[in-house]
């Protein structure tokens, strides 16, 4: 029992040394090297930035979350793959995208209801009475959801550049990177989705 303590305690204090001792890049390294305290640390720094990135590009919680999956395993599989001529956060980003692009083109092909065949639902809803606190919650994910669904109406292109831009916070020449464009037409992309966005959101929160 002592035993596993003090494993268990050696093995916190890895983890603790590694959040704050090493890069994204050194911690790459120590992994291709067969440090598996070091995956586990790069999966923690990267799973929610991932999960935040992929449900504004695809508006869809669960999927995003099968995606993030996808993506670390990937990242567990391919990761000698990875050479350090490049941040690892742009390795993991692209791989991150590539995934998203191809569910939402599964998602294209996968759509088969028409609005008519929609219509017929007839489940009917009751109303329920709402107090100031829930009403306010439901006010907060309304907001949300019309940001959330301003975005998903960009172009796909512009989509991917203002979600990491302004969402994930990436560099401009990350971005470009990632998307494989010209720093030139990533600053283009973002200006054209941000005056969408405003037309948009104008009347929003008014």
């Amino acid at each position: 029992m002592k035993q596993t303590s003090f494993n268990l305690l050696e093995h916190s204090l890895k983890i603790k040394k590694l959040t704050h001792a090493y890069t994204d890049e050194t911690l790459m390294a120590r992994f291709q090297s067969g440090d598996e305290f070091a995956y586990i640390e790069l999966v923690n720094r990267y799973r929610d930035k991932l999960n935040n990135f992929i449900y504004y590009f695809l508006g869809d919680t669960e999927t995003a979350e099968d995606i993030v999956q996808d993506t670390m395993i990937k990242l567990y599989e391919k990761k000698h793959y990875y050479k350090e001529i490049a941040k690892f956060s742009t390795w993991i980003y692209t791989i991150a995208k590539n995934l998203a692009n191809s569910e939402l083109r599964k998602k294209k092909r996968r759509k088969t209801f028409t609005i008519s065949e929609l219509s017929k639902d007839k489940m009917n809803y009751d109303l329920v009475d709402m107090n100031a606190q829930v009403e306010k919650d439901i006010e907060s994910e309304y907001d949300l959801k019309k940001i959330k669904s301003a975005i998903h109406n960009l172009p796909k292109s512009s989509r991917t550049v203002i979600i990491l831009r302004d969402i994930e916070k990436l560099s401009y020449n990350e971005i470009s990177l990632i998307v494989e464009v010209p720093i030139g037409t990533v600053k283009s992309r973002i200006n054209r989705a941000r005056l969408q966005l405003q037309l948009e959101l104008k009347d929003f929160r008014k």
